[in-house]
């Protein structure tokens, strides 16, 4: 088998390098999980053997197997994830008063951005001979790898928050992994799963931690790149809403390479988003003494009060020349209902917050009239019914008479004679 292209891990803290082919979650010199490792290439290798048409058919993120972390002959567990489309988003443009497109990664398989991650780890898992795979999750990610163990015929084990979504935790349920709902916090629960795996020696997908599930999520960054080119023009801005920073990281990092390789001729800046109760990375970012570890916000897939990619996050967003910014969770649910009236999205919370983030940054100034944006919408919004019950509100309850529409609506105007 052949991974000549992975040169090392790197420890982001001190620079040690570690076996890329070994099984390593953080580096040991430091303690507990914040000595995060990063996936280094040989990207003359990669230039080598990436041999695909940059033409915008992207059928799924398999299409950049070169740059990926995986030996030349792996067996690829996929359901088909990413290759999400770019999507041009007119009204939302005029209500947003800046050219807006939206790249929709709920279309996912498991509805969520989080199948980028979970087919690169669950392939590396599989092939290294592992039968079990685990992770925390606040729902999405648990449901992710959930479906692709079952793809790929391992056993899951999930540790969630007990507060976590119902839709959520019903999910990974019917992919057959055992879900382990923690009376405590998302970080309770992700302490729990790190014992779990230094227990047990099960194979952890937890993003914060396992080095290669950054580089699945790159891959957004590829496509966009690749998308931008088609189009003739690279935006402006990429908006993420960030929980632990590894997203924006990955999506920075992919189209990065692309500008790199010379395959595409500019990069945008990277705005990252979070809620008000849950801000440790922007506070981080912005140097703010204040950081505080407790998440209280109802985007629940970005309520993390421990982010452990804060460095890679605050990387993509210094290198970019990019920011970050605070929304309310009143604005979070206006800017899912917003997206939905508008262009017929259905994003849950945190796939909204860069909605609210976006019109944020437009009354501060940050994002000009001339420029372009692009919103990546992270999960569908049938995960979360709840918060888009408070987002709109109840139906109307009539009964079956013609009169109660009447009430609502008036009376029909009769219709124009045909000329």
């Amino acid at each position: 088998m052949d991974m000549e292209h992975v040169t090392t891990l790197e420890c982001t803290l001190c620079g040690t390098e570690y076996d890329p082919d070994q099984i390593i979650y953080t580096c040991p010199e430091h303690e507990g999980v914040k000595g995060i490792l990063e996936v280094k290439y040989d990207y003359d290798v990669i230039h080598d053997n990436f041999d695909a048409d940059l033409d915008g058919n992207i059928r799924s993120q398999w299409k950049y197997k070169p740059f990926l972390p995986v030996h030349d002959d792996a067996e690829v567990v996929t359901l088909e994830e990413g290759g999400s489309s770019l999507l041009d988003a007119p009204n939302l443009s005029e209500e947003l008063g800046v050219t807006t497109l939206i790249k929709d990664d709920g279309r996912n398989p498991t509805g969520c951005f989080k199948d980028r991650a979970s087919s690169v780890s669950v392939t590396k898992a599989k092939n290294d001979g592992r039968d079990i795979v685990i992770c925390a999750s606040t729902g999405n990610a648990a449901a992710s790898l959930s479906g692709y163990a079952a793809r790929g015929g391992l056993d899951c084990r999930i540790f969630v928050p007990g507060d976590a979504p119902e839709g959520k935790l019903a999910q990974p349920l019917v992919y057959g992994a055992d879900v382990l709902a923690v009376n405590g916090s998302y970080d309770e629960a992700y302490d729990l799963s790190m014992e779990a795996t230094e227990k047990y020696g099960w194979y952890n997908r937890n993003a914060a931690v396992n080095p290669f599930q950054v580089e699945g999520k790159r891959t957004v960054g590829l496509e966009l790149a690749e998308q931008s080119a088609v189009r003739g023009e690279v935006p402006d801005w990429f908006v993420f809403s960030m929980g632990d920073g590894c997203t924006i990281a990955g999506a920075w990092k992919g189209f990065r390479e692309f500008y790199d390789l010379d395959y595409v001729e500019d990069t945008p800046k990277m705005l990252g988003v979070q809620a008000e109760g849950a801000s440790a990375i922007h506070d981080a970012f912005h140097e703010h003494d204040d950081i505080d570890e407790i998440a209280d916000t109802l985007a629940d897939s970005i309520a993390v009060g421990r982010p452990r990619n804060t460095i890679k996050a605050c990387r993509a967003l210094e290198e970019s020349g990019g920011t970050s910014l605070l929304v309310s969770d009143d604005d979070i649910l206006a800017g899912e209902k917003l997206l939905g009236s508008t262009e017929g999205i259905y994003a849950e919370p945190a796939g909204a917050t860069p909605v609210a983030g976006v019109k944020e940054a437009r009354e501060r100034g940050i994002i000009a009239d001339d420029e372009t944006v692009v919103i990546c919408t992270t999960g569908f919004g049938l995960k979360d019914t709840e918060s888009a019950k408070q987002a709109t509100g109840d139906a109307y309850r009539v009964d079956p008479r013609i009169e109660e529409v009447n009430d609502l609506y008036g009376e029909a105007q009769p219709a124009a004679a045909d000329d």
